[in-house]
């Protein structure tokens, strides 16, 4: 753990909760808006939150949860980089392993003909009938990161009604393998999904180092922010 480099990452709606964010200790702030499992925001908002924020500060947002068509998603993926997003997350709930083998690719190769210095990271969901039907996280996820040549992978929980957390749906020797297969194939490993203080500590011996340590209420929405966990290979 202690050749890796530790981020922390809190999720804000706007430039206000951005600036908040950065005096807390965040070292990314990731662009949301909490109506959905990523919160898919709006591009002038991820540019005012790029605006209020220091240069040495990574921004983070993400284009849904789900894609509709490869062009559209391709678009959008370039143009919350355009809007002055750091690192983009892929959302690819409900898409065949093979279909995201040809879609995914597509996705980084656009933002990195542009933005080369940008991050790509897919987003995939432990819930059960997601993990089933289509992509298994653990199990396919990281060889698709590596093939789509993205710089990470992100697992979280995609259903936030159902009361579900990360640690329902995996063990943490799940989560430990996790960790290893995307360090193995040089990618960063992302966490998310309802993580608990109390889960933590545990979540450290997995090789993962924190990226969110607290939970970041928005303003006036009675809802709290995803925790995240990064772990850089």
């Amino acid at each position: 753990m202690k050749n890796r480099k530790q981020r922390l990452l809190v999720s804000i709606r706007g430039k206000k909760e951005g600036r908040a964010a950065v005096k807390g200790g965040a070292h990314i702030v990731d662009v949301e808006f909490p109506a959905s499992a990523l919160g898919t925001p709006y591009p002038l908002n991820i540019r005012a939150v790029r605006n209020a924020v220091p240069k040495s500060i990574a921004v983070a947002t993400n284009i849904g949860e789900e894609q509709v068509g490869r062009s559209t998603a391709c678009q959008a993926a370039l143009g919350v980089a355009y809007a002055g997003a750091d690192i983009v997350k892929l959302g690819l709930a409900r898409m065949p392993l093979c279909e995201a083998k040809e879609f995914g690719p597509a996705l980084v190769r656009t933002v990195k003909r542009w933005f080369p210095k940008k991050q790509c990271v897919p987003a995939l969901f432990a819930d059960e009938r997601l993990a089933k039907w289509y992509i298994d996280p653990i199990k396919h996820g990281p060889d698709l990161a590596k093939h789509m040549k993205a710089n990470g992978l992100l697992v979280d929980t995609f259903d936030k009604g159902l009361g579900m957390g990360l640690m329902d749906y995996y063990t943490l020797a799940d989560i430990k393998r996790f960790v290893a297969k995307c360090h193995k194939r040089n990618l960063e490993a992302w966490l998310a999904g309802s993580i608990s203080k109390e889960e933590l500590p545990d979540l450290w011996l997995t090789g993962a180092s924190i990226h969110v340590m607290k939970q970041f209420r928005y303003r006036g929405a009675g809802q709290l922010s995803q925790i995240y966990l990064n772990s850089n290979p």
